[in-house]
């Protein structure tokens, strides 16, 4: 299918065809962003190899994120009058995402939904299946999720008034354009419906584009790989403070053959802790600092809070020696409750959201992430346990007050009280007055009835 006939099918109230112009689409390669788009910057590569593969403090933020990040499932959640209810589904329903392509788990999927984020600020997929049909045309034998590059993925946009910045533009489709090794392939285009765009920290600069958390702290990255090269620097150099050498010599020559001869005998990590001769006159005078008057540890450790910072995990999570310094049983429990709730559980939420569009959920449900078997999360069943025997409680409490059973668990999870209808009985067997007792008396055997004697004898 066109180019043109993929973004305006089904188009009535939009401008035929979308504002952006089909002869510049050649250009994309080498023309750089076309002012109608959002093109994922440059950057990818550079975050990749001048950070995440060169960098040990990305790296392990990264890593930290991922470990949890990966071992959530997904599952169907009923929706009821706008609240959230129980979970459900099976095999079938959720194949996709349990076995997102070949060999791969829903681990695999969400790790690789982790990386591109932290590296592009942007994970795009697809489905395709063994036909060579994508989105939803790939229905055959096959069918699986795969990954679009960030970095090779254009946003198209369109408006009414023919203006990328109008307040009426929208996303109307995704250009997947990856370099060919054999000549110019075609350009895959895909609805907006057809992708899964997951970018949970929005481009303030980009209306349709998430950002890197790397962005804010390069500077602090550039700097921790400056502290390592100057510490391997430092012991490449003979691990042992500057020294000044001054000599009263005349001859230019023989002064170099001395400094060739100082550096050949005297520099270097294994000629470290040797004793320096010096003669003719020669004076050694110390001009430096070595590591621990530099403070270096110190200067390298707020570099990595800051990092982590940005990362949103917390120093002792990812292992950094500010973190470790502090840790105890008990401020280690709380950083993990902190990166659980203010990093992972917003993550899940916005991933389940942008894998419905792969995955629609059925009527009256929405895709949603289990937590309950995350072995970082385990400590926390003691605090859901003793929620639940406060739920039950109160539960309790309202049914033998008179309450309906099912208005009061439904009141109870979602923790709105005008949920609750009461059945207009107050004691505690829930009885119509005279019930209980009336029921007794027609049971009990009358005066005079065969066997009644025998019975109370």
């Amino acid at each position: 299918m066109r180019l043109s006939q993929r973004f305006t099918r089904g188009r009535k109230s939009w401008s035929e065809p979308p504002f952006w112009s089909l002869d510049r689409l050649p250009m994309l390669g080498s023309a750089g962003v076309l002012p109608d788009r959002e093109q994922v910057g440059n950057n990818f590569l550079g975050y990749v190899q001048g950070a995440y593969k060169s960098n040990g403090i990305v790296f392990a933020c990264i890593l930290a994120r991922q470990l949890v990040f990966s071992e959530a499932r997904f599952q169907w959640q009923h929706m009821e009058s706008g609240r959230p209810g129980d979970l459900f589904g099976d095999a079938a329903d959720l194949a996709l995402l349990q076995a997102p392509w070949p060999g791969a788990t829903t681990g695999d999927l969400l790790a690789w939904m982790e990386a591109d984020v932290s590296l592009a600020g942007n994970f795009y997929a697809t489905t395709a299946d063994d036909n060579g049909r994508y989105g939803r045309a790939a229905t055959g034998p096959g069918r699986r999720i795969v990954r679009m590059r960030p970095d090779w993925v254009t946003i198209v946009l369109d408006s009414r008034s023919h203006d990328p910045y109008a307040l009426d533009t929208r996303i109307v489709g995704y250009i997947y354009e990856p370099p060919s090794t054999v000549g110019r392939s075609e350009p895959v285009t895909l609805l907006a419906d057809e992708v899964c765009h997951y970018s949970p920290i929005p481009d303030p600069e980009a209306r349709f584009r998430g950002m890197s958390w790397l962005t804010p702290v390069l500077r602090e990255i550039e700097a921790d790989k400056a502290t390592t090269r100057h510490k391997q620097k430092f012991f490449e150099n003979g691990a042992t403070p500057q020294v000044i050498v001054s000599l009263d010599v005349d001859d230019e020559d023989a002064f170099s053959k001395f400094v060739e001869m100082f550096r050949r005998n005297h520099r270097g990590p294994d000629k470290a802790g040797e004793t320096l001769f010096l003669a003719n006159g020669a004076d050694a005078k110390v001009v430096g600092a070595d590591l621990k008057q530099l403070d270096f540890k110190n200067t390298q450790g707020a570099g990595e809070t800051r990092i982590a910072a940005a990362a949103s995990v917390p120093p002792v999570i990812a292992g950094f020696s500010e973190g470790l310094q502090a840790a105890t049983y008990s401020n280690y429990g709380q950083a993990r409750r902190r990166f659980a709730d203010g990093t992972i559980y917003p993550l899940w939420r916005s991933a389940a959201g942008s894998l419905q569009t792969l995955l629609p959920p059925p009527e009256g449900a929405r895709l949603w992430f289990d937590a309950s078997d995350v072995a970082f999360l385990r400590e926390d069943r003691k605090d859901v346990a003793e929620i639940q025997q406060a739920q039950a409680m109160t539960i309790r409490q309202l049914v033998d007050a008179g309450y309906d059973a099912a208005s009061v668990v439904a009141a109870v999870k979602a923790e709105d009280f005008s949920l609750l209808r009461h059945t207009g009985l107050f004691s505690v067997q829930l009885q119509p007055p005279g019930t209980a007792q009336g029921t007794a008396e027609q049971d009990a055997p009358e005066q005079g009835t065969p066997g009644f004697e025998q019975e109370a004898t």
